[in-house]
């Protein structure tokens, strides 16, 4: 085991995935895996700090994928669940990554109302305090409708989530029926928003205007579409 900045090597890990820079990635990589558990967990030591070092790490992780196949319903459940990256000697999946320690351990399917009663140790040692639903759309998983990638930094890390949001948000779709497609994540999740009155609240406060009655989702475009970014990822 190494002692190192967790929250740099994140970032760094990161910008060498942008940059294809395959020898440092690589580099990165085993650093990270020989990060001390209970170093990084003494270093990521509130929640700022955990949802910056694992949504970079996550985002990295799938960048460096090499295949991506969405077309079925097992062919993502495979994508997600498989070890894509290992730290603190654990390997980890996309799946862990968000809905272990990101999510504080609820079930990926379940609307968001669901909690995993067993977690792993590896899970309570490194999980958020609380779930901050904002990390939907800071997460990239490769496909069309995912937000695009940024840096997240601790020191911005709430200013960077806002904007993620309002980024995204504003891809929410007029219909031919006068009615307003919201992302689809937005249900999926719908729990971590606070159901469906906070799914409004947030959708107000970002002025998306939907109609009353029973909110409308728009379809997740599964097609494959990796290394989408912001326009800087250093200042972002």
């Amino acid at each position: 085991m190494i002692e190192a900045d967790p929250l740099g090597l994140a970032v760094d890990y990161l910008l060498a995935t942008r940059s294809a820079d395959e020898r440092t990635a690589s580099r990165l990589e085993q650093q990270m895996a020989a990060l001390d558990g209970e170093q990084l967990a003494a270093s990521l030591s509130d929640d700022a700090s955990r949802m910056a070092f694992w949504i970079d790490v996550y985002n990295a992780a799938v960048v460096r994928q090499v295949h991506y196949d969405f077309g079925t319903a097992l062919a993502r459940q495979r994508f997600f669940r498989r070890p894509v990256v290992s730290v603190a000697g654990q390997p980890l999946s996309l799946d862990a990554i968000e809905h272990g320690i990101l999510r504080r351990s609820r079930w990926k399917l379940g609307l968001g109302y669901v909690a995993n009663p067993l977690p792993s140790r590896f899970e309570r040692g490194h999980r958020v305090d609380s779930l901050d639903a904002r990390i939907h759309f800071a997460l990239n998983c490769a496909a069309a409708s995912c937000p695009p990638i940024a840096a997240y930094r601790v020191e911005r890390i709430d200013e960077q989530l806002e904007l993620a949001v309002r980024s995204y948000l504003a891809t929410a779709a007029d219909r031919s029926d006068g009615s307003t497609a919201i992302p689809r994540i937005l249900l999926w999740y719908i729990g971590d928003f606070g159901g469906p009155s906070g799914v409004r609240a947030l959708l107000r406060k970002h002025d998306v205007q939907v109609a009353a009655g029973r909110l409308r989702f728009a379809d997740y475009d599964w097609t494959p579409a990796s290394g989408r970014w912001v326009d800087d990822p250093e200042e972002e």
